[in-house]
């Protein structure tokens, strides 16, 4: 599903015209990746939980030349599915 299907999806089960539908989604995105960047965990009941993990910096290899190289420490969007969402997956 992409961005727009699910647009589309959220506009035929609530009723509202794409261009609001749309909106909701970009709003709902931007809240959480707001969230995030300020380092807080957002909890969305009967869905998940979006986290920030810290990655440390590390030792790797180009795959081309085999020269060794350094990758730096960085930070990732984790997500941890609830116990509801599972159940209903499997």
């Amino acid at each position: 599903m992409t961005k727009n299907d699910l647009i589309s999806s959220i506009a035929t089960s609530t009723g509202l015209d794409r261009k609001d539908a749309g909106r909701a989604v970009e709003g709902m995105l931007a809240a959480i990746t707001d969230a995030l960047k300020d380092g807080a965990e957002v909890r969305l009941a009967g869905f998940g939980t979006f986290t920030v993990s810290e990655r440390a910096a590390s030792k790797g290899r180009d795959p081309r030349t085999g020269e060794a190289i350094d990758i730096s420490a960085s930070k990732q969007a984790k997500f941890r599915p609830s116990k509801a969402l599972k159940d209903a997956l499997n």
